[in-house]
């Protein structure tokens, strides 16, 4: 699968699935692309939110791979923008950071996940939280509109990343800064799993290796890039069983693989600090 837009129609078609599941039903699959293995509950992938102030349980599909919000440093009345907001999770735990002079406003290009967060919002009277239906690689924003951008276990997911960090940075404040968790790797993963659409939407082929994400951030212009977070993903034998042999299985396990999820820090320069784009500097 090589096409972007044949990459993103299964991402959507996928998603939108799983908008309509239950939070169980998620966690047993492979990121919340199917079901998997034996059909035992596994959260391979997910932290708990559960302790954090403004969880909501009915917006929690189980699809995240980290805790962007704790690690975010919201302030209140912060603008927030979530990339890949889906049923609203992360927005609500970031709306009880910005409390209710702030803004929240969730893209996600599923339409059913639209649907499930306007609801969640709606039920929880939530005024300042809106959704938008987009792409995050053409964000339906403004520039320089948000304070804070984050996302949880979803840039993984775009064929492009070059053009989602591009637009990360067009639509935060000079001086904003993004917590974004997300699913990279370190070393070769076998080519069999990038051939499996199904994994793709699980989150794992979809990865790139860690120093080249972090590479693309430093291309996009961003300083003080700081990892938050690194955690090893560990994935069950029963759920590598279903698309690997016993040989390839424990090749994999004997290989310099790392699938990891990494909590991403980084900040969008004020001008004043980069000194840049000013007459003569000679630096754009």
């Amino acid at each position: 699968m090589n096409n972007d837009q044949q990459i993103k129609d299964l991402v959507k078609e996928k998603y939108a699935a799983i908008a309509l599941q239950d939070k169980d039903s998620n966690a047993a699959s492979c990121c919340g692309a199917t079901g998997c293995g034996t059909g035992e509950v596994y959260n391979i992938m997910a932290d708990d939110y559960t302790t954090m102030e403004g969880y909501n349980p009915d917006a929690d599909l189980g699809l995240g791979c980290g805790l962007p919000t704790a690690f975010a440093q919201i302030k209140e009345g912060d603008t927030v923008i979530d990339l890949g907001s889906g049923a609203g999770n992360d927005c609500f735990i970031a709306r009880r950071f910005t409390g209710e002079k702030g803004k929240v406003i969730g893209i996600d290009f599923t339409e059913p996940m639209i649907a499930k967060a306007r609801q969640n919002a709606e039920s929880a009277g939530f005024n300042n939280v809106e959704f938008r239906q987009g792409d995050i690689e053409d964000m339906p924003l403004t520039s320089d509109r948000a304070d804070v951008v984050v996302s949880n276990c979803v840039l993984n997911l775009v064929p492009n990343k070059h053009k989602v960090f591009s637009e990360i940075y067009r639509v935060l404040k000079p001086g904003g800064h993004f917590s974004i968790s997300d699913i990279v790797l370190e070393g070769n993963l076998p080519a069999k799993w990038k051939e499996i659409a199904e994994l793709y939407a699980g989150c794992v082929s979809g990865a790139i290796q860690k120093n080249e994400y972090l590479g693309i951030i430093e291309e996009a212009g961003f300083s003080n890039i700081i990892v938050q977070k690194d955690k090893p993903i560990i994935i069950p034998d029963d759920i590598l069983a279903a698309y690997l042999s016993s040989e390839e299985i424990e090749a994999y396990k004997k290989s310099n693989v790392n699938i990891t999820s990494i909590t991403v820090y980084a900040e969008k320069p004020s001008k004043d600090d980069r000194n840049c784009c000013t007459p003569g500097s000679g630096c754009c």
